[in-house]
């Protein structure tokens, strides 16, 4: 997928409703067409999202989701919100221009001081040079959010 011309701009509710989650879930597609989805930790910075490779167990660095991202450049990243009281459900869906960054690359350390901002346990990690997954909108759809005071 192309990165877009334009960021694409999300309507302040849609926002504020990304921008509270804790966790979304990231889906890509492997070389052989296969849905791959994972819950990330994440920021929305600017008109992107972010999220890094960090310390926790993984059975290989080479992870799947960054080898998708590399192959196809799309991503799609689900933030939702369940409740028992169905008149609280909640989704965003972002369809996405995927990239991994590297240490260096434009945007980089401002996304890692966002997410160590975010997540408390980040700040004990040791991120600097880690791969970074990079996500800029450019279709948005939402259900219920609109309509959330909280």
């Amino acid at each position: 997928m192309e990165p877009p011309s334009e960021p694409l701009q999300l309507s302040p509710a849609v926002r504020a409703f990304v921008e509270a989650q804790r966790v979304a879930r990231l889906a890509t597609i492997d070389p052989a067409g296969t849905p791959h989805i994972v819950p990330i930790c994440f920021v929305l910075l600017g008109g992107r999202c972010y999220s890094v490779v960090d310390e926790k167990p993984k059975r290989s660095a080479r992870l799947q989701r960054l080898r998708n991202i590399e192959e196809h450049g799309a991503a799609t990243l689900l933030c939702d919100v369940y409740s028992d009281d169905w008149g609280r459900l909640a989704w965003a869906m972002l369809r996405c221009h995927a990239e991994v960054l590297g240490e260096g690359d434009e945007g980089y350390a401002q996304a890692l001081e966002a997410l160590r901002e975010k997540y408390p346990q980040y700040r004990t990690m040791d991120l600097d040079g880690r791969p970074l997954i990079a996500l800029t909108p450019v279709r948005a759809g939402s259900w219920g959010v609109e309509d959330r005071t909280a």
